[in-house]
């Protein structure tokens, strides 16, 4: 009978304790100086140009974005990157929600002036109401939002928008079903991306960063937009082109652009409020992150189950034997019939089985009525186009 399994997890930033307490304490070692690690969980550290050690099977995020993780290589090794959506869509929502109160108040412009008042209580006073006219601002029902994006922060956004009063159109030529049951049925349809940019007064951008998503809001874009429009940006930096937002801004254009992503370019400009990557900066978004992605790391350590990946198909299998093969292969025709014919050579029998893809990736669970030899799962991950096999045999 097999010794138990010790899964070592590698840390490169502080992960909450409500996660990593989720690990069992017999099972998994966790730190950051984890030699040969089976996973590495990490939130914002750049991997990018990290050597990764070839122990390592999975890599988690706990947020949702993965630009700092190689995930081209990890899927030429066949390794799984998981993330979190959803996990911190909450926090992410709040802030766009003060974001709007930010901008329709003028009130970051009104506290910098609040803060440069000298003088005793009467000389503020005089101060105060002499000055406030310039940051007169607009109230939010009636005014029209425009949602780039309906994910899971999208539709809370869009949703509590109606719930201001405001009005709101979206755009998401991807939205799933489940996605749309859980937008109210108040939020208007846009026929395109140019639609919505015309009838929106304030417009607020939740894509991923994609090649086809970069300068999303470009000269173009901005040039369709109503006439002091407000711009807010809590995807990524690079979703909007800054030289074209802030040629908007001189010109009038633009009423307000804000950023979660400070940059050298928005730096003290006029009508630009930058954040410094508030969004999913609370208690409640970094505990939910950290537990959402150990759980998953665990399911695809013992079970080789996944759930939440960028570059893997969904794929769970519930566990009736305890012997199972995950193998995760390039999408080319005759590998799952190459893997079954190895495993009737050894006179194993199939209990049950599942394969999925996506994209260039296929990944297969097979589930066997006896324990598999080692010499069979050397042979599957010989096959040509198999990037990664392991053999995940229940203890007890």
């Amino acid at each position: 009978m097999p010794e138990q399994q010790l899964f070592k997890i590698l840390t490169l930033n502080s992960i909450s304790s409500h996660g990593l307490n989720r690990f069992p304490a017999e099972r998994y070692q966790t730190g950051h100086d984890i030699e040969q690690p089976d996973a590495i969980l990490v939130r914002s550290h750049n991997m990018l140009n990290s050597v990764i050690p070839e122990s390592v099977k999975a890599i988690g995020r706990a947020g949702a974005g993965t630009n700092n993780i190689p995930v081209d290589a990890m899927n030429a090794r066949g390794v799984p990157v998981f993330n979190t959506p959803g996990a911190n869509a909450n926090a992410v929502k709040e802030l766009v929600l003060a974001s709007l109160f930010l901008a329709a108040r003028n009130l970051v412009p009104a506290l910098q002036f609040a803060g440069s008042l000298q003088g005793d209580d009467a000389a503020l006073n005089k101060q105060a109401e002499d000055g406030k006219k310039r940051f007169s601002g607009i109230e939010l029902p009636g005014r029209t939002l425009g949602v780039i994006g309906l994910g899971e922060i999208g539709r809370l956004v869009a949703n509590s928008a109606i719930r201001l009063g405001m009005k709101v159109i979206g755009f998401d030529p991807k939205i799933t079903v489940e996605s749309a049951w859980s937008l109210s049925a108040e939020v208007k349809k846009a026929n395109s991306l140019e639609d919505l940019l015309r009838h929106s007064e304030f417009i607020s951008v939740h894509v991923p960063l994609l090649d086809s998503t970069r300068h999303l809001i470009n000269n173009a874009s901005i040039q369709l937009m109503k006439h002091h429009a407000i711009v807010l940006n809590f995807s990524r930096g690079a979703i909007v082109d800054e030289d074209a937002i802030l040629q908007a801004i001189a010109a009038n254009k633009i009423k307000t652009y804000v950023s979660d992503f400070p940059s050298e370019k928005l730096q003290h400009q006029k009508n630009v409020i930058t954040l410094p990557h508030l969004g999913a900066s609370t208690t409640e978004a970094e505990d939910n992150c950290a537990v959402m992605v150990v759980d998953q790391l665990i399911d695809y350590l013992e079970n080789g189950n996944i759930t939440n990946t960028v570059n893997f198909p969904d794929t769970q299998m519930e566990r009736e034997v305890p012997y199972r093969v995950a193998v995760a292969n390039a999408n080319v025709p005759n590998i799952l019939g190459q893997i079954s014919t190895s495993m009737a050579q050894a006179g194993l029998n199939i209990h049950t089985m599942i394969n999925k893809s996506r994209g260039g990736m296929a990944y297969t669970l097979v589930d066997t009525d006896s324990p598999v030899p080692p010499h069979v799962l050397h042979e599957i991950a010989s096959i040509s186009g198999v990037l990664m096999a392991r053999y995940l045999h229940l203890p007890g």
